[in-house]
C-alpha cells in the first residue's frame, strides 16, 4: 500500500514540475532580472485600472472594427504590463492538486 501511495506522488510530482521549466521565449538572466525588479507604484495600477474600465464602460457599437482592434490591443498591452509587474502568482493543476492532498493528509 505504501508503495502505490508513493508511486502516485512520485508520478504527480513528476507531472507537476514539468510547466516549472517551459518558458514562452529564450531570455538572458539579466533581461529577467532587470524586467522582475521593476515594480509598478499604486500611482501607475490605479491609472491603468481606470484606464482599463473607460475602457469597458465606453459604447463600442458605434466604433469601427480598427478603433475596437486598436482598444483591444490597449487591452493586451495593459495586461502584459501588470503581469509583467509580478504580482501574479500561476498554480498549475497538478501543483494544486498536490497541495490539496497534502493538507488532507496532514
Amino acid at each position: 500500500m505504501k508503495k502505490t501511495v508513493f508511486l502516485a506522488l512520485l508520478a504527480i510530482f513528476s507531472l507537476g514540475a514539468i510547466p516549472a521549466f517551459a518558458t514562452k521565449s529564450s531570455k538572458n538572466a539579466t533581461e529577467i532580472t532587470t524586467e522582475t525588479s521593476s515594480k509598478l507604484s499604486e500611482e501607475e495600477i490605479s491609472s491603468y485600472r481606470a484606464r482599463v474600465e473607460e475602457i469597458r464602460d465606453m459604447d463600442k457599437s458605434d466604433m469601427t472594427v480598427s478603433e475596437k482592434k486598436e482598444l483591444k490591443n490597449e487591452l493586451k498591452e495593459i495586461k502584459a504590463t501588470m503581469h509583467k509587474d509580478g504580482t501574479y502568482i500561476y498554480i498549475g493543476g497538478s501543483t494544486l492538486l498536490i497541495i490539496i492532498l497534502l493538507l488532507i493528509l496532514l
